[in-house]
């Protein structure tokens, strides 16, 4: 985009001084990624994964924590691409409703539920369970994944319902389930050890509320946005959306260059 001296306006002809040009490229680029906004109450896909004990993970929630039931949480709705998120140290009340996978669905004859904090995030790459945006669910239709911390010493062995002479293995891996927003104070089963509340004091980026409820005084922010990071995934159409939401194109860095160049030339014509 070319600018013309000295009134510096565009080439089109529209006046627009410069100064408010690079405001308004600043601001289309420091725009705030489009998070997953859900309701307290809904469905979601839940997976499993390996959380070893005493491990600090995205959140910086205590070490201690481990101990009691924890689950990562899907990027869009985790609320960052890197750290801490608004998810962080949320609790909700997850209940199996049947399995995603095996044809035909199990659905379990009783009723299994978990009450989780959030701890960690789960990445947005590719079409993995974890890959729901705004604009698609993942695979399962769902715009939401747990990805529950399991085996862990506070959730029983047995928690996955099966039937082994049926389908042949008793691990289905994805279930379809409902979930609810808790208090964590009352419902968390950590929430009666200090130790597992809060986050770790080792000078790094991590945030953990005891128990947040969605207002700014005790929910955390989002930090790829506070720290300019685009959203973390390996698909090609989030590719796009990083050029579009997060850092400067090329493009857009030949932009600048031209807007600061412009502007010492504006300046010396005026001097002159």
């Amino acid at each position: 985009m070319l600018l013309s001296l000295p009134c510096c306006r565009l080439i089109l002809g529209v006046p627009l001084s410069l100064t408010t040009l690079i405001l308004s490229f600043f601001s289309e680029t420091a725009q705030a990624t489009e998070w997953i906004q859900y309701p307290p109450s809904g469905t979601a896909t839940l997976t499993h994964y390996t959380l070893p004990q005493g491990y600090i993970a995205s959140c910086g929630c205590t070490g201690a924590s481990t101990q009691y039931p924890t689950a990562a949480m899907s990027q869009y709705a985790f609320g960052s691409s890197t750290a801490y998120g608004p998810a962080c140290g949320r609790c909700f009340k997850i209940t199996l409703l049947n399995t995603y996978l095996p044809n035909p669905p199990f659905f379990p004859n009783v009723t299994k539920s978990v009450v989780v904090k959030v701890t960690d995030l789960c990445p947005a790459g590719g079409n993995g369970w974890c890959s729901a945006t705004p604009g698609k669910p993942n695979q399962g239709g769902q715009y939401i994944n747990f990805d529950l911390a399991w085996p862990s010493p506070s959730i029983p062995d047995d928690f996955f319902p099966s039937n082994a002479a049926l389908y042949g293995f008793t691990d289905f891996g994805v279930w379809n389930v409902s979930y609810q927003s808790v208090d964590c104070l009352q419902n968390w089963a950590g929430a009666k050890n200090p130790a597992a509340l809060g986050s770790v004091d080792d000078g790094s980026s991590v945030c953990c509320p005891a128990n947040p409820t969605g207002s700014a005084n005790d929910t955390c922010p989002s930090f790829s946005d506070d720290n300019g990071i685009p959203p973390d995934t390996a698909s090609a159409a989030a590719s796009s959306a990083v050029g579009a939401r997060g850092g400067a194109s090329l493009p857009a860095t030949l932009l600048l260059y031209s807007l600061l160049v412009s502007s010492f030339l504006c300046s010396s014509f005026l001097s002159g």
